[in-house]
């Protein structure tokens, strides 16, 4: 390593370089999350396997939100670090330490709730009465026009359950 890295005078912008690089890495595996309420995705696991069709009618739409229920923490860590880089440079001595603990918490706050609101879809739920009389209610992505009346097939079995129309 260089003298430069490890010098007081040449530490701080090695540091402000690590740190974003880290939580450009964290924003950019978080991004890789794909999890989807569609009715049009299978997952790999999913594919190629038989499943269960039953017809019906709908008797109820619904717009509801459906919201990812597990965080990947990677929204708290890296506005964590960036706010703590940010903060660093105010102030000295125990002022700049204070001013990065506090950037820190803020970041890592607002990192948390940008994640929270990225993992938010609008959904529908939907009611539908199987010809065999019985009723089941379904919640999926709003991504397929689906309104009472219609006419449509309830896929389900090894996964999701799914309603598509006919």
């Amino acid at each position: 390593m260089s003298s430069s890295f490890l010098s007081p005078a040449g530490g701080r912008p090695a540091r402000l370089l690590a740190m974003a690089a880290l939580a450009g890495s964290l924003t950019v595996l978080a991004g890789c999350a794909n999890d989807t309420a569609s009715s049009s995705v299978y997952s790999y696991g999913q594919a190629q396997r038989e499943q269960i069709v039953r017809l019906g009618t709908v008797d109820a739409v619904r717009s509801v939100t459906i919201q990812n229920d597990r965080s990947s923490g990677a929204g708290a860590l890296a506005g964590g670090a960036l706010g703590g880089v940010a903060a660093s440079t105010i102030g000295g001595g125990t002022g700049q330490v204070l001013a990065t603990i506090g950037g820190g918490l803020l970041g890592a706050m607002a990192g948390n709730a940008v994640e929270n609101n990225m993992g938010k879809s609008q959904g529908l739920e939907i009611t539908v009465r199987l010809d065999n009389g019985e009723t089941r209610v379904i919640a999926q992505a709003a991504d397929v026009a689906i309104s009472a009346g219609q006419r449509v097939r309830v896929i389900s079995g090894n996964g999701p359950t799914r309603v598509v129309p006919m």
